[in-house]
């Protein structure tokens, strides 16, 4: 009987390990993506560019399931995964990291000029660019 639940426990572990590494491969190929989106906003030639990078940032984030998706902008993080927020343990701190670069690029959202937006792409890269999926 013991073995029976050892085997049962096994194969559910099997089950289960390539999911949880498929959310870590996910989450890094969108923190990845939304750091790109970051820097553009900051390349941008104008504030509704950037802004529309910020919105790049936040689908990446979010994933295509939440609210705060906006699928009219498009979504550079399709197929990658849930969401990075999704995608990472939510009481780690990369979350916490994650959260706050999210309250940042919906902050960006309402910039008024070039030079506000490259402020919040500052912001957004330096947390974003301070996670390690690795760890």
């Amino acid at each position: 009987m013991n073995k029976n639940l050892l085997f049962a426990v096994g194969a559910l572990v099997l089950l289960i390990l390539p999911g949880i590494g498929f959310a870590a491969g996910s989450a890094q190929q969108e923190l990845a993506t939304a750091t790109t989106h970051a820097q553009m906003a900051a390349d941008a030639a104008n504030a509704a560019t950037a802004v529309m990078h910020f919105h790049h940032v936040i689908n990446c984030l979010v994933g295509p399931k939440s609210k705060l998706f906006d699928a009219d902008v498009g979504n550079p993080c399709k197929d990658m995964g849930n969401g990075a927020l999704n995608d990472v343990p939510r009481k780690s701190a990369t979350h916490a990291k994650l959260l706050h670069a999210l309250t940042i690029a919906e902050q960006a959202l309402h910039a008024k000029n070039i030079t506000a937006t490259q402020q919040y792409s500052a912001e957004i890269s330096k947390v974003l660019k301070s996670i390690n999926l690795g760890e």
